[in-house]
């Protein structure tokens, strides 16, 4: 059973994030030769005062 986490800075809409991980799972399905109902996938949402490349934030 494929578990996939991603972490993804606040701001995106919700359909964009669904459209995704549908995307994300129908991959790692096929590359993976998994069945798709046993795909899990995770998106873990940072702010953006949370997430910084460097010393400078993404809030910046």
């Amino acid at each position: 059973m494929p578990i996939i986490q991603v972490t993804l800075v606040e701001g995106r809409d919700d359909a964009v994030v669904a459209n995704f991980i549908k995307e994300i799972a129908q991959t790692a399905s096929r590359t993976l030769d998994a069945p798709l109902s046993t795909v899990r996938v995770m998106v873990n949402s940072l702010p953006p005062t949370h997430f910084a490349v460097g010393d400078k934030l993404k809030s910046e």
